[in-house]
């Protein structure tokens, strides 16, 4: 009974072992996230991994519906010039639903995982990204559960049982770590990219490194990292976000300011917090009107991902860059620098 105990052991084992990511990772990631709306093609000498965005739960809630998908072969194209380029489809977005009904459902989530594998064959991708905001939340508008945290889990388990270990799983997570039991999907899953931006809006940061007196409490990249690390992320499976946006003060200056529209700050005063290592500019009495990133604070984060042993970077989205290509080149720069 002993030889047959044992035997069961190995067994379920190698069973386990054989649904592990199994996908090698660059020395660091250097991840873009694409969108459907645009038209030029991203820059992939300055990027290791692409997430087109986005795929979404289709309404019968076991398929998968991809916006624009001749955009996303022409993307996926782009690995025959350059095989190391990875690129994945990112799945939900803010006020994608759809989620919740589909993860309830067994059948429905395996109809789906099984769909998931279908377009990474189909149109030759390197996996998938899940990108749901978020599981038992509505704030989004969309549909949600108290289950929504288990199923997530499940959902997980099936898609990587589906698309095999030599696949990329990763994920969007909220700068708060809250919504996913990261432990339970640890065994599923090869990296998690931090959304460390939308954490504030004039008077405050949008994505501070460190907390100053101009952050909210727990809204910094620092205490993002933390709060992942709390709740069962390793280190090396950490991508750090980073907008190539920032947000204006209301009524005087858009909510989003793209990277490449920030000559509308020009006209305000440019100032650095050396305590949150981010810029911003404020008006003639002194008060913030534009929270953003530059070279300089994106090189900071780079150091700070560097210095905590993180696997790499993430920002959202190419196509706010400037037509210089400033912080995506910034980003790619500081990341593939050896220490």
């Amino acid at each position: 009974m002993k030889h047959v105990f044992g035997m069961m052991l190995f067994l379920a084992g190698c069973l386990l072992a054989s649904c592990q990511p199994q996908q090698e990772q660059p020395k660091k990631i250097v991840a873009a996230y694409v969108t459907s709306q645009g038209e030029s093609l991203p820059d992939p000498s300055v990027l290791t991994h692409i997430n087109y965005a986005f795929g979404h739960v289709d309404s019968t809630f076991d398929r998968v519906r991809i916006a624009r998908e001749e955009r996303l072969r022409e993307i996926a194209a782009l690995k025959n010039q350059y095989p190391d380029l990875k690129v994945s489809l990112s799945i939900g977005g803010w006020g994608s639903g759809n989620f919740s009904e589909m993860a309830a459902d067994e059948q429905k989530r395996l109809s789906f995982a099984k769909d998931c594998k279908r377009i990474v064959d189909e149109y030759n991708l390197d996996g998938i990204d899940i990108d749901w905001e978020y599981p038992t939340s509505d704030a989004a508008g969309i549909s949600c559960s108290p289950d929504d945290k288990a199923n997530y889990t499940l959902l997980m388990r099936d898609i990587r049982e589906a698309i095999g270990p030599n696949k990329l799983l990763t994920l969007a997570s909220s700068y708060t770590a809250r919504y996913i039991d990261f432990r339970a999907i640890d065994p599923y899953i090869d990296f998690v990219n931090i959304m460390a931006y939308d954490m504030g809006k004039p008077p405050y940061h949008n994505a501070a490194l460190y907390p100053s007196e101009m952050t909210r409490k727990g809204a910094s990249c620092e205490e993002s990292l933390a709060a992942h690390v709390a709740a069962g992320v390793p280190t090396e499976k950490i991508v750090l976000g980073i907008p190539f946006y920032g947000h204006g003060a209301d009524s005087i200056l858009p909510y989003y300011v793209d990277y490449k529209n920030i000559d509308m700050i020009k006209d305000y005063t440019a100032c650095w917090d050396s305590i949150a290592q981010v810029p911003y500019a404020t008006d003639s009495t002194g008060q913030m009107v534009c929270t953003y990133e530059d070279a300089r604070s994106i090189a900071l984060k780079c150091d700070f991902i560097h210095e905590k042993g993180l696997l790499g970077v993430m920002y959202w989205e190419y196509n706010t860059d400037n037509a210089e290509g400033t912080l995506r080149k910034a980003t790619f720069d500081g990341m593939m620098k050896t220490k």
